[in-house]
């Protein structure tokens, strides 16, 4: 126990009990409010209990509509309003109201600006206290009940309020509760007739430093409320246990199947797990209530090797970290909202879900149970802003400031961890308890491990604990040389490197499995490194994989149409664009990275070698009898040979086929592509390299060249080129060209490029300059020696480009040059230049956006597009629309072919404009489109918050090379 504090002589002794602990805590009290002290967390709030919604019948608890419960009376709609920028302000009577939905943010409704804010606190750090100026909502609700109601046991039930609410019936004090996402109950009494429901909503409280994770900070009441009407001797909480065999609780319990037809418990199980996922439906009967739960029957284990088992199956975790947020609504999702979302993660082939920060609603956990998803359940405790108290960032210090070292915040994480489990034990889909986010570490979480293990007993299995932090109880500089705590069952990390993930193993001989909690920051263009961790996670058991950085962009409107994210609303500190970092945007229309994300989580793979096909089924509980194989043959972009595959594959195993390919020979290469359907949608697909010998045509003829000061004109039968002698560089290929196209390395900055891009910056890689030592003309061919340099700056790169020109109008262009090591890797290096040409084909891979790190969701083939299309509407402009691995663009009449292959974009915007706008809206098109044919780009990779981009993606080479030519 802490040492007593004092004030003025005088100190004060709480003797402090709980369902969940017993301690006796001397701690001082300042003129405290009671939203500022951490022995009212709540009063007269209900101990936390599982979700249900109880049933006047045994039919109604089957067909699982709530709605048609005579117990069940949901508060939903329109509710009387009144804003306080300053809750002193509130009037004992308030006579005049405004109207708003329930549940709202109130920032969406108009009361308050939006304000996000990653790490750092909206308000001074000195807890427990909170600003004087505390603003509230007051919220009021009549209700009208009849005597059979009023006559029975009521509770109001919320299901998510921020931060904390008082509540009054009748004009009668009821109590008080935080834990912004966690359920808050209360007994009321209810009369028949009307009765008046108060709700004051307080904008911050005690509870608030530990609610401070990287989203808009929003408040209201933004989840369901309702009232349960129930009858005398009802049960209160229900706790059921079932494994792979049967079920069992200490109420009558019956079972039904899917069907609905009930079933003898002691018969033949069909196990759930998040392919196939079966639900039975468990209905527990007491004094008169039917309270049904969706429940299937599993189990899960670690074995010797450290894999993650579903019913005695390795499982690898291939997640994404899910916020509660909509564009227009905050926190508020509807059914509909949260259905989109998971049928979207099921369209990537995503089978895991972190709650980030906090426990979902009930009713999103419940959808995972019946669509399908491993769910690691997380308690609404960050305390990261504690981090920069200080004015430096010492990140997760030892000082004991900290709520997890703290003893005067053990019942508050205690209650957090308890009402996160209470909620949610009954549900099938939930794997592991996750004490939070970014907190740091400290006894608090240890005796919140000591909690869930001695409360989490009634299931057949052991759901296991999770808390990223407990590494840092070593130095943050050895968390991969020390092990973690035995109060987790997971080591977890975030955005380590695959070489780091090793490098524990390696020096802990640690056996626990190891899982990335974030992984694959999805800022804007990207992410970018997602194959090199998965290629790790395949070949090392223990590896159990991932929850990229994140599902969905936060936004926030700004007017109709408009959106914007941190420092768009006047916040005195906040984090810019880093809201936006999904892995799809706000709206849930899909991106390259998510395409990306769904090859990397394909349940196929397969290899190519010699004719023969080996095809790999990467499902854990499905063969791919269930599927629909198929190939297609292609040869320059169109398919010459289709068939379908009849194979019965078991799970994790592989079979040996041999295609049937008829000889081709082709100009721009061959592939074989291998594409899995199942219920008309395709699930993955694989490609393979048959031949990509490109043909370039071998240009004929001398051409006319006259030289006229510093141009050389180039002309012949049907055209007229000009090369520009001075510059070194061509200034006209027939009516293509809107400007010279010059050598550059710098690209608009992508979300991913935000560490590097100030370095960028400093060696001035938009600011180049090109020196030309030298021009020969040789016949047709003109040699230019030169160098790049940047402003202020020594060389980049020195180089020696040619030219050579023939009698049909081609042009044969090569560069060759030696980069300086010593300097930070470019963006990237090529030609650019404008043109009036909009529409253009090309043969590389596409349709989507491909990059060095990024390409695997795209196939090598012939498209067509445009400027427009190829415009990628990120939040924050930045570069997009890159093709890798291109062997022919065809744009404005003139063909760029190369046969070991170029990159290139297409823009409507050029580099300039979408480097210096901050958001999408504010773009305003070039005059002229802006074409690239670049020798590399840079990759994405996903060091927005990852790792840095390894250098094997890094535009770094000592010597670069590459040629193309330039056609009809």
């Amino acid at each position: 126990m802490p040492k007593g504090l004092t004030l003025q002589n005088k100190h004060y002794i709480i003797i402090w009990k709980s369902a969940y602990t017993e301690y006796t805590l001397e701690r001082q009290i300042k003129n405290m409010r009671k939203y500022e002290d951490l022995s009212r967390i709540h009063e007269n709030a209900l101990a936390p209990r599982a979700h249900y919604i109880p049933y006047d019948s045994r039919e109604k608890a089957l067909a699982g509509d709530k709605f048609q419960s005579k117990y069940y009376t949901l508060l939903n709609g329109e509710w009387n309003f009144k804003y306080f920028s300053r809750d002193i302000d509130c009037p004992n009577t308030i006579t005049e109201w405004d109207k708003v939905t329930v549940p709202s943010c109130w920032q969406m409704t108009g009361y308050e600006k939006p304000y996000y804010t990653n790490i750092l606190y909206p308000y001074p750090v000195d807890p427990p206290y909170v600003p004087d100026d505390n603003p509230l909502g007051v919220y009021r609700k009549t209700v009208t009940v009849d005597t059979e109601m009023a006559t029975r046991e009521n509770y109001i039930v919320f299901e998510g309020v921020s931060s904390c609410v008082e509540l009054f019936v009748n004009g009668e004090y009821v109590g008080f509760s935080t834990v912004s996402h966690s359920t808050s109950e209360f007994k009321i009494n209810l009369s028949a007739g009307e009765n008046e429901i108060i709700a004051k909503v307080y904008k911050w409280c005690v509870g608030s430093y530990l609610e401070d994770q990287d989203f808009f900070r929003n408040n209201g009441i933004f989840r369901d409320v309702y009232i349960l009407s129930r009858p005398e001797g009802h049960v209160h909480d229900v706790e059921l246990g079932y494994n792979d065999k049967t079920v069992w609780c200490d109420l009558p319990v019956t079972l039904y199947d899917a069907d609905g037809n009930e079933t003898d418990i002691s018969s033949q199980k069909i196990l759930w797990n998040a392919e196939k996922p079966y639900l039975y439906t468990a209905i527990v009967e007491c004094a008169g209530e039917y309270i049904p739960f969706k429940i299937g029957f599993r189990t899960q284990s670690i074995n010797g090797k450290g894999e993650f088992l579903i019913n005695g199956v390795s499982v690898k975790l291939k997640g994404v970290n899910h916020h509660d947020t909509h564009p227009q609504n905050g926190y508020c999702m509807t059914r509909e909202d949260m259905l989109l979302d998971l049928n979207k993660m099921k369209e990537l082939n995503i089978n895991c879900i972190r709650t980030s920060h906090y426990p979902p609603q009930p009713a999103f956990i419940e959808l995972c149970d019946e669509l399908g998803f491993y769910v690691i359940d997380e308690a609404d405790n960050e305390a990261h802003g504690f981090g920069g108290r200080l004015g430096v960032w010492p990140e997760y210090d030892r000082d004991e400031c900290w709520p997890c070292k703290n003893p005067e915040w053990l019942e508050a994480h205690i209650d957090r961890t308890a009402r996160l489990y209470h909620r949610d034990k009954n549900h099938t889909s939930i794997i592991m308890w996750s004490h939070g986010n970014e907190a740091n570490y400290g006894e608090n979480f240890a005796k919140a491990t000591e909690y869930l293990r001695a409360t989490d007993t009634v299931m057949g299995y052991k759901r296991f604990i999770h808390y990223q932090n407990s590494c840092h109880i070593h130095d943050k500089d050895k968390v991969y040389l020390l092990a973690d705590p035995d109060t987790v069952d997971i080591v977890s990390r975030m955005y380590c490197t695959p070489a780091s993930m090793h490098l524990y193993i390696e020096n802990t001989k640690d056996t626990r499995p190891f899982f990335l909690c974030e992984y694959s920051h999805a800022m804007g263009n990207g992410p970018g490194d997602l194959m090199d961790y998965w290629d790790e996670f395949y070949k090392t058991p223990q590896f159990i994989g991932g929850c990229i950085w994140e599902w969905a962009d936060h936004v926030a409107p700004i007017s109709e149409g408009k959106y914007g994210y941190g420092g768009d609303f006047g916040e005195e500190t906040h984090d810019g664009n880093f809201c936006c970092d999904g892995l799809v945007f706000a709206d849930r229309s899909f991106k390259s990275g998510s395409y990306e994300a769904k090859y990397a989580y394909q349940p196929m793979a397969t290899e190519y070698d010699n004719g023969l096909l080996t095809v790999t089924n990467r499902y854990d509980f499905t063969n791919l009898s269930e599927t629909e194989i198929r190939y297609e043959y292609t040869v320059d972009g169109k398919v010459i040979s289709r068939d379908k595959l009849v194979l019965s594959v078991a799970p994790h195993e592989s079979v040996t086929v041999k295609p049937d390919l008829p000889s081709s020979n082709p100009t721009l290469g061959s592939y074989l592509n291998i594409y899995m359907d199942k219920d008309g949608y395709n699930i993955a697909h694989t490609h393979h390299t048959i031949s990509d010998t490109t043909y370039v045509p071998v240009g004929n003829g001398i051409p006319t060249i006259t030289c006229d000061k510093e141009f050389a004109t180039i002309s012949g039968d049907g055209f007229e080129h000009k090369f520009n002698l001075h510059y070194g560089t061509l200034e006209k290929i027939g009516g293509l060209l809107e400007s010279r196209m010059k050598l550059t390395v710098w690209r608009a900055p992508t979300d991913n490029d935000r560490r590097i891009k100030r370095v960028w910056a400093e060696e001035k890689y938009n600011l180049p300059y090109n020196k030309v030592y030298s021009t020969e003309m040789v016949g047709n061919k003109i040699t230019v020696k030169a160098a790049l340099s940047t402003v202020s700056k020594c060389k980049i790169i020195d180089y020696t480009s040619t030219y050579t020109f023939h009698g049909n109008g081609q042009i044969d262009v090569t560069f060759d040059g030696d980069f300086d090591t010593a300097r930070t890797f470019l963006p990237r290096l090529g030609f650019e230049f404008k043109t009036r040409a909009t529409d253009f084909s090309y043969f590389g891979y596409g349709p989507y956006e491909s990059y060095i790190d990024m390409y695997h969701a795209s196939e090598m083939g012939m498209y067509e597009s445009s400027a427009e299309r190829e415009y990628v509407d990120y939040i924050k402009p930045q570069e997009h629309g890159n093709h890798y691995n291109t062997k022919l663009l065809d744009i404005g009449g003139y063909k760029f072919i190369s046969k070991d292959g170029f990159e290139f974009s297409v823009s409507a915007f050029s580099a300039e404009e979408l480097t210096k706008k901050a958001h999408n809206f504010e773009l305003v098109p070039d005059e002229y489109t802006n074409v690239r044919i670049d020798c590399k780009v840079s990759g994405i990779g996903s060091n927005s918050c990852g790792p840095q981009l390894d250098p094997k993606y890094q535009a770094k080479d000592a010597h670069f090379h590459y040629a193309f030519s330039i056609t009809k």
